[in-house]
């Protein structure tokens, strides 16, 4: 049975040209990077190129880099690491926005649990966070604002620089989840004018379990992992050499190829939406009327569920828009902020194209998604 991949905002294969850099330093430059004879400098050597390679690609200094495990790590670091910097005691106020990933929304929730005040705020009914809602949220206490920089189910790209110059004339810090975006579209942080940002290296053709957060120089954040003096001090524990030299090959191949990738991977993704509505007449694209990521489909099927059609169509790697436990299936945030009801949200499927997705695929998918909705109809 053939397989089709459009699953690519879930997870991406790890580029050969990334698994050939990684590979020499699980066996023969194995030293711990901290070490000071030979074997140990190699290994610091290819981790400060790693670091400049990250760099290059977020437009920062090498020291503005500070590696961790991913972007959940990342997204850690920044909400928690920023708050509990200085006197932790004093408190301090958070917003972020309803369209965040769990990463983000979950350290909030506990930085309440501690007393902390937290803002949620919505998005309008293309998937947008405007920068209008976040001036209207801030307070004289408000110390950080996380808002992701393109949303991981629809695809929005949310207008962060000039949400960072509404915050930044309140001496406001702000933090991008970037990790959907990076490798799709550019993410150069003082184009973006963010004070952190977190990327996650398997969302752009490197290893799963390494990641970055930029720290803007003279920021001050209170470590997660607490431990030994690695990551200027942000970040206990030994580096991750071989995943980290994965991510900063990574970083500098889609660097490479970002307009190309970015003009391909857009004709891909509206051509499998012109299939799809052309045969389906009551079909939503999600976010439709705003700035989206050039890989991502985020379409609603009226009449049935998105779950449905995936167990119609085993062949096809996608995902549903709500989130799925073994007990129910709960509505989307996200379709629910854009107006969906429950129900209807139920119906959504996310549809991710990447660099190794054809044109006949598209073709293929669209076939088995029609005639899967067709049958579920009847």
């Amino acid at each position: 049975m053939r397989r089709i991949y459009l699953d690519y905002n879930a997870t991406t294969p790890v580029a050969p040209t990334v698994v050939e850099a990684m590979r020499p330093y699980f066996t023969e430059h194995f030293g711990n990077a901290s070490s000071q004879h030979i074997v140990g400098r190699i290994a610091y050597e290819a981790m400060t190129d790693a670091r400049g390679q990250v760099a290059g690609l977020l437009g920062c200094d090498a020291d503005e880099i500070v590696f961790t495990s991913g972007a959940t790590e990342s997204n850690n670091l920044a909400i928690k690491g920023l708050l509990f910097a200085g006197n932790p005691a004093a408190g301090g106020h958070l917003v972020i926005s309803s369209i965040e990933h769990a990463a983000v929304i979950q350290p909030a929730k506990f930085m309440e649990r501690l007393g902390y005040d937290v803002t949620v705020v919505p998005c309008d009914q293309n998937g947008v966070v405007q920068p209008e809602a976040i001036a209207q949220a801030l307070q004289r206490n408000t110390r950080l604002v996380s808002i992701m920089h393109a949303n991981n189910e629809i695809g929005t790209i949310q207008p962060i620089r000039e949400i960072a110059h509404v915050c930044h004339e309140r001496g406001v810090l702000v933090h991008t989840d970037a990790a959907q975006s990076v490798g799709k579209i550019p993410t150069q942080v003082d184009a973006l004018d963010v004070d952190l940002m977190s990327i996650a290296g398997h969302k752009f053709y490197g290893p799963k379990g390494v990641g970055a957060l930029f720290v803007r120089e003279g920021i001050q954040l209170e470590p997660v992992l607490h431990g030994t003096d690695h990551e200027q001090g942000f970040r206990g524990g030994t580096e991750n050499i071989p995943y980290i030299v994965g991510l900063g090959a990574a970083a500098s191949m889609v660097g490479k190829m970002l307009d190309e990738s970015s003009q391909r991977m857009e004709q891909l993704r509206d051509d499998l939406a012109q299939r799809l509505q052309s045969s389906i007449a009551e079909l939503i694209i999600n976010g439709q009327g705003a700035l989206r990521l050039p890989n991502t489909l985020s379409a609603t099927f009226p009449g049935v569920t998105g779950r449905a059609l995936l167990q119609r169509t085993p062949q096809l790697c996608a995902s549903t828009g709500a989130a799925c436990n073994d007990q129910n299936i709960q509505a989307s945030p996200v379709l629910t902020g854009l107006g969906h009801s429950p129900e209807s949200s139920q119906g959504t499927l996310r549809l991710s194209v990447g660099w190794h997705t054809s044109f006949e695929e598209i073709e293929l998918a669209a076939n088995w998604l029609v005639d899967a909705w067709e049958n579920l109809k009847r």
